[in-house]
């Protein structure tokens, strides 16, 4: 080969070396991260309060991350549809799952077989926040406040009915743990789903509902509903003439949080960049103030959020706190 040649080979193989180097567009360099639309799966029906959030965040999101993304629904078996997809997903962070503690934490002690670990086959990106739920009456029930509610109830063990999405969903337990805690006795009724539980508490043929506050709230400030109290530990800021139930049942709360994970085994630099595009997002004032006016307590603040580290710790803990509530009120779902 001639000298001018080998310099020009050389000339050639040292700018490849650069552009790798300084992370740009080459013969042999990787894509940035991300390079086509990022995927996330609500394994719940359109509409509800997990699909609402996720199509803030993921717009957000992508917007930070300078892509693109999509929500994708994929309901069914209370949210183990969904969560099973993105746990059997391709390992490389264009598949994300955008859950509730319903789903994630309080499946796996109902479901004999859920499909999935919520531990192990996920990795925690950003707690988003916290969703109370809005034990609410029709305003034809006698009991215009939760301690005439609870006074009523005791007075008439058993035959009081509250309206629930079915055996097992937060909407039930939180009324097995009411039961529980305040030495009463609710009759559980069971809908297959929260559309026909409500619209007969709406109705009138149920009196009582435990509802998430972002899908119940219109119903409230139309009068169409009443709030007796809110399932969190404290008032709502959306509802701050509402008491919480803690009020009156020391000790009480239940809330549902609302998260984003990845599959377990993307890797660290793709599981870096969404935490960082997370972490802007959940700075945005844009995206603060929609999630809140819809209900939505934020987790962390602006220039504080909730490390993965801590997200993942507090599900680990509501694994266990739903785990014994499951198993105390025998809810077994096949």
């Amino acid at each position: 080969m001639r000298r001018h040649d080998l310099a020009a080979l050389s000339r050639r193989t040292l700018c490849a070396g650069a552009l790798l180097a300084a992370g740009l567009p080459g013969a042999f360099a990787q894509a940035a991260y991300p390079s086509r639309p990022i995927v996330m799966v609500v394994p719940q029906a359109a509409g509800g309060t997990n699909d609402i959030v996720g199509r803030v965040v993921s717009q957000k999101l992508a917007e930070k991350l300078g892509g693109s993304a999509v929500v994708e629904n994929k309901p069914g078996a209370g949210g183990n549809i969904g969560t099973q997809a993105v746990a059997k997903a391709p390992k490389d962070g264009y598949t994300l799952l955008m859950t509730i503690s319903s789903s994630q934490a309080i499946n796996p002690a109902l479901y004999k077989a859920p499909g999935f670990d919520p531990v192990a086959d996920f990795q925690p990106i950003a707690l988003i926040g916290a969703v109370p739920n809005v034990l609410l009456a029709h305003p034809s029930f006698p009991a215009k406040t939760m301690p005439e509610l609870l006074a009523m109830a005791k007075a008439k063990p058993g035959q009081l009915q509250y309206a629930s999405a079915g055996n097992g969903t937060l909407n039930h337990l939180l009324g097995e743990m009411l039961n529980q805690m305040a030495g009463i006795e609710l009759q559980h009724v069971p809908y297959k789903g929260v559309a026909p539980a409500l619209n007969d508490v709406l109705g009138g043929q149920l009196p009582l509902l435990f509802g998430s506050l972002p899908s119940t709230l219109s119903h409230i400030k139309a009068g169409r509903l009443r709030a007796l109290a809110v399932s969190s530990a404290e008032r709502s800021p959306v509802l701050p003439d509402v008491p919480s139930i803690a009020e009156f049942v020391p000790g009480y709360s239940g809330t549902l949080w609302i998260g984003l994970f990845a599959p377990a085994g993307v890797p660290k630099d793709v599981i870096e960049r969404l935490n960082g595009g997370m972490r802007l997002a959940m700075a945005d004032k844009e995206m603060r103030e929609k999630l809140e006016a819809q209900g939505v307590e934020l987790a962390g603040t602006a220039d504080k959020p909730v490390t993965p580290e801590a997200f993942a710790a507090l599900l680990k803990q509501d694994i266990a706190k739903w785990a014994r509530i499951v198993k105390t009120s025998g809810a077994t779902i096949n």
